[in-house]
């Protein structure tokens, strides 16, 4: 890692810092719970606009079309092409201000 800093005193440096965000995400086959990682300051939308293949969704929990939980993993990676609508959850959201 490398930090640099300018003449004001401010630093830049090579790590992404990025925020967890609970949201639901729904693919051809699968719904899909769990928390995206944005980069502060911007939504779920400006994080889809990147160009990696990719999107990291933590503690997720993936749901079939019978309704029932078939997968849970601490960590998967969703091809963004596949993707066919996301949202953040917004219950989640209240649930942890409350906490």
């Amino acid at each position: 890692m490398t930090i640099e800093y300018d003449e004001k005193g401010k630093f830049y440096t090579d790590v992404i810092s990025k925020v967890a965000v609970p949201a639901t995400m729904q693919t051809s086959s699968h719904l899909i719970r769990g928390f995206v990682h944005v980069r502060r300051g911007e939504r779920i939308k400006d994080e889809l606009e990147h160009d990696e293949l990719f999107l990291a969704v933590t503690n997720a929990s993936i749901t079939g079309s019978d309704g029932k939980v078939q997968f849970e993993a601490p960590f998967i990676a969703v091809r963004r092409a596949q993707i066919i609508w996301i949202m953040p959850d917004e219950e989640a959201v209240r649930e942890e201000d409350k906490a």
